[in-house]
Order: structure tokens, then C-alpha cells, then sequence
């Protein structure tokens, strides 16, 4: 009888780590900046390490390159939704203690909510390291 209820435990837990093993892949290829949606992806049913293995954690998320058809998606092949692109005309805000200054910058990145950017202000041409806000703005702190 104990021989009986170890080799059940055993294929109940072999049976839930197959179930477990399920991968996300593109149904068709992807190209950078495209949002994932529903139809763009499936499951597979191998399982790799460092993929993702639900696709509620792709679904809105936007493809940072190339991704292949039934290629599995990896770590970094996706990303929160840029704000700011290459060229774009930002609010730069200078922020030190209680003194905020705006002007206007040109992004020489792209990025999303939380990145760190280079922007060119474009009245003094410095350029200047800054973290992209949720309003798509720029912000600069001082020491």
C-alpha cells in the first residue's frame, strides 16, 4: 500500500510539473514597437528557462525586437509601451529642492515609464541624463 500511494504522489506531482511546463511563442513574426495582443501569441507546451510561461505577462507589453513565429519569447524581448521616441520634442523638468525649471529637449532614445534618457536641451545644447515620467516628460534632479 505504501509502495502504491508513493508512486501516485509521483505521478501527481510529474503530471502537474507537465502541466507547468508551457511556454509563450509568437504565432507569426513580430516587429519592434508592435503591442502584444491575444492573436499575435499561444502556448507551447516545452519549457525553457527565462521564458514566459503565461501570456498575461506579454499581452500590452510592446516588442523591443524581431520575435520569429513559435520562437519562445525570452526576458527582455519585451517591454512596457515606449513614451518617448528617437527625436521627440520633450518637457525637460530640472528639479533641486523646491525649484522646478521646464524647457524644451529633443530625446536621443527612446523610452519607456521609469528609463533613464539622454535629451539634448535645445536652449542651452547640453545634453543631460533624465528619467521618463508617466506624462511623457523628462525629469532632471539636481544634487
Amino acid at each position: 500500500m505504501i509502495r502504491y500511494a508513493s508512486a501516485v504522489v509521483l505521478l501527481t506531482a510529474l503530471s502537474a510539473a507537465a502541466a507547468a511546463a508551457q511556454t509563450v511563442v509568437p504565432e507569426h513574426t513580430l516587429r519592434p514597437g508592435h503591442m502584444v495582443t491575444a492573436e499575435d501569441i499561444r502556448i507551447s507546451e516545452r519549457s525553457l528557462n527565462g521564458t514566459y510561461s503565461n501570456v498575461s505577462q506579454v499581452i500590452g507589453q510592446e516588442v523591443q525586437r524581431v520575435l520569429y513565429r513559435g520562437r519562445p519569447l525570452q526576458a527582455g524581448d519585451v517591454g512596457p509601451r515606449a513614451l518617448v521616441h528617437r527625436n521627440d520634442i520633450v518637457t525637460l523638468i530640472y528639479k533641486t529642492g523646491t525649484l522646478n525649471i521646464a524647457t524644451e529637449g529633443r530625446a536621443l532614445g527612446r523610452g519607456a515609464v521609469g528609463d533613464t534618457l539622454r535629451v539634448l536641451n535645445l536652449v542651452s545644447k547640453n545634453t543631460v541624463l533624465g528619467h521618463v515620467s508617466d506624462l511623457a516628460e523628462v525629469t532632471v534632479s539636481g544634487k
